[in-house]
């Protein structure tokens, strides 16, 4: 039997002929901080909610905290914490009344309650703000008292669905620092995002794509898979740059990064960028754009995400 805190083993959901989670398998370690990668319409959703009991799978199993979702979905909920896209928080109650809201739903009380309530106040840096409405708090606090609400009750493996979305990067990174002492604590942190930069910090990453799981590694070692040479182009009209190259069909993919264009070439044997770098300068000059540099660079997540994704049949649409 394995020790794993989460473990998913061909998990299916299906809502009527569409098929939203497809056979998906992963298992996460007690303690590790574990990220869930793509754009919207993967998936990552759905198999959260089957994971924390909260939507029963078509097929397939899983074990969350031990405990089998499928059969005691209840317990599940019992032992584990989760952060929704929409705040579950009432912004009618302050700050406090949030927080004896939530340990009640969990059992917690008494001294256990003071100490835990306390603990989340000075976790989230709210401790002065605990009178205040919650509707009044900038969202970067509400999102901080909506961790602290979801790890009251000291849960064995927290889920967090896009939990930083719509908030600034510096914001963005202090929230991290507390998933990270969460993690360090012994929490089992599963969290999804569509931010590279979030994608970054977790120790390693499920990428997936309609409904199926399409990479499983750390972020470095998704980065060394990716074989396909990129160049790096500085031009003065980026956008005229990459509908010129597309038409050469030179490369598997063109696309913008900033002000400059990347473009993957397909890595066909020894000297394949060379001599891709040489027809691209040819390309580009045919069609009047002046090249300013050109560079080999190593490829970045986002570079694998769309190279993969791209593999895999594109996004949903709409």
């Amino acid at each position: 039997m394995s020790d794993a805190a989460v473990i998913a083993h061909d998990l299916v959901r299906r809502f009527g002929d569409f098929t939203a989670v497809d056979r998906v398998s992963f298992e996460i370690p007690a303690g590790e901080v574990f990220g869930f990668l793509g754009p919207n319409g993967a998936g990552k959703t759905t198999t959260l909610k089957m994971l924390s009991g909260l939507l029963r799978p078509s097929a397939g199993s899983a074990r969350v905290a031990g405990l089998d979702v499928a059969r005691d979905a209840e317990g599940v909920r019992r032992r584990i914490g989760y952060m929704s896209q929409r705040f579950s928080l009432y912004t009618d109650l302050s700050v406090e009344e949030n927080l004896e809201l939530f340990a009640a739903l969990y059992g917690v009380t008494g001294a256990r309650l003071r100490e835990r309530r306390d603990w989340v106040l000075e976790m989230s840096g709210l401790t002065d703000q605990r009178t205040r409405l919650t509707g009044e708090l900038p969202l970067g606090w509400r999102q901080r008292l909506a961790l602290g609400s979801a790890v009251l009750h000291e849960p064995a493996v927290l889920f967090l669905d896009e939990p930083t979305s719509g908030v600034d990067p510096r914001t963005r990174r202090a929230f991290w620092d507390l998933i990270y002492s969460l993690g360090e604590a012994g929490t089992t942190v599963l969290v999804s995002t569509h931010y590279m930069e979030e994608a970054e910090y977790c120790r390693r990453l499920a990428l997936m794509n309609r409904g199926r799981l399409i990479a499983l590694d750390t972020a470095s070692g998704m980065r060394a898979s990716m074989r396909d040479p990129i160049l790096e182009i500085r031009v003065d009209d980026p956008v005229h740059a990459v509908a010129a190259l597309r038409d050469t069909h030179l490369a598997s993919d063109v696309a913008l990064h900033g002000r400059n264009v990347r473009v993957v070439i397909p890595a066909d044997g020894p000297g394949a960028a060379d001599a891709a770098e040489s027809a691209l300068r040819s390309a580009l000059g045919a069609a009047g754009i002046e090249l300013r540099g050109i560079r080999r660079v190593e490829p970045s997540l986002d570079d694998v995400f769309a190279f993969l994704v791209r593999r895999e049949g594109g996004v949903v649409s709409g």
